[in-house]
């Protein structure tokens, strides 16, 4: 008796381990393309914060310099606590603002700058956000006022295995400089 085996001469196919090794080639691949995507999230979440603190800074010093007579009332700390809103703007709670003295704008500014800045940027370990404004007098008459403006935070889902117990502290900070104002005749 004779047994018929058939061959084809061009037959071909994949093996279970060349599958095998093709799956675990494309899992490494994948997973290098899932790192670089959480890392480039985390980039632009920390890229954000920074163009945050940034506008946030600004915005102080617009403030400052359109109220430039208040000279030491816009440094924080001159307050004992939080400055405290004066109703100078007219916001959602008051329809209405009210004429405030120069003093008086300058916390004003500072309450609402304060809580912008809660707002928009990750609280640290011990509390919200810092956010400071500084006043240097000039050092001689004709000299130029000088305001140290900052803002720092801590970035949210830090890695805290490099560093367990200290606060990774992100911060930005700008000086104004005020020439001297000529007198009004």
């Amino acid at each position: 008796m004779r047994t018929l085996t058939t061959r084809h001469a061009g037959q071909s196919g994949f093996s279970l381990v060349e599958v095998l090794v093709a799956l675990v080639v494309l899992s490494v691949g994948m997973l290098g393309i899932a790192v670089m995507f959480v890392q480039s999230v985390r980039s632009s979440r920390t890229a954000i914060l920074r163009t945050q603190a940034v506008n946030l800074v600004s915005d102080m010093a617009d403030r400052v310099r359109a109220n430039a007579n208040a000279q030491k009332a816009y440094d924080t700390d001159e307050y004992g606590g939080d400055p405290e809103v004066q109703s100078c703007a007219p916001d959602s709670d008051v329809r209405t603002g009210i004429n405030c003295d120069v003093e008086e704008l300058a916390e004003d500014d500072l309450a609402r700058w304060q809580k912008a800045v809660r707002l928009a940027l990750p609280a640290l370990r011990e509390g919200p956000a810092q956010a400071e404004v500084h006043y240097f007098a000039p050092a001689a008459e004709g000299q130029p006022e000088r305001y140290q403006i900052r803002v720092a935070w801590r970035e949210p889902n830090e890695n805290r295995k490099a560093a367990p117990n200290a606060d990774q502290l992100y911060s930005y900070e700008s000086d104004v400089v005020l020439l001297p104002r000529a007198a009004l005749p």
